[in-house]
């Protein structure tokens, strides 16, 4: 498992009434779950209003990393799909971000650990938030850390874990030890915010 790749990959299986996230979809006239995946790609990136209220992916029409692949988490527990929501870890680069860079350059840094989410169906990584199609995407090619987590998670503990990396980062770079940790998460912060800023003007990164 070395890379990440598309909906597209994703099994076209036919949703049966089941619960509120289920039902949601099936309002949206979507009837598979790669079709569900498929619509959640589309949406813009953006964070709602309340993170904690996954369907406000579908009612602002908008979405992170995070509340995306929570809400198709949160739809294959439902439908009882053997489908994973994973965190990992990966320095953030303007190769394999776009939109990052410029804020990383005004700071003096070449990366910046970052927390990224997506599912893992069998022994695929499947990230709906990159523009990708049939070919595996190789903008991230490597995760420093991956672990399971459930979508309840994608707050508290995501943030929790990602300043831990963060940390570790500061003590172990030279780079990274000319700031305070606090700093560091402004500047991840303004990424985030580039990367809004990019989709809206139409770019590239769908994260």
């Amino acid at each position: 498992m070395k890379t990440l790749y598309s909906w597209e990959v994703l099994d076209p299986v036919i949703l049966k009434s089941a619960g509120p996230i289920t039902a949601a979809f099936e309002a949206l006239g979507v009837k598979d779950f790669r079709a569900a995946a498929a619509y959640i790609h589309r949406i813009p990136y953006g964070r709602t209003a309340h993170p904690d209220d996954l369907f406000g992916v579908i009612r602002e029409h908008r979405g992170t990393c995070s509340t995306k692949h929570a809400l198709l988490c949160r739809l294959a527990l439902e439908q009882d799909l053997k489908i994973a929501l994973v965190i990992g870890i990966y320095r953030m680069n303007a190769r394999n971000t776009p939109g990052v860079g410029k804020v990383l350059e005004s700071y003096g840094l070449d990366s910046l650990p970052e927390a990224h989410c997506f599912l893992r169906s069998g022994k695929m990584r499947v990230d709906v938030t990159r523009m990708t199609k049939r070919e595996p995407s190789e903008k991230i090619s490597h995760f420093i850390h991956e672990e399971d987590i459930s979508p309840d998670q994608i707050r508290e503990y995501k943030s929790a874990l990602h300043r831990r990396f963060l940390a570790q980062w500061i003590e172990e770079t030279a780079t990274g030890n000319k700031y305070e940790l606090d700093g560091l998460w402004r500047i991840r912060e303004e990424c985030i915010a580039s990367l809004a800023e990019c989709n809206e003007e139409g770019g590239v990164s769908r994260r």
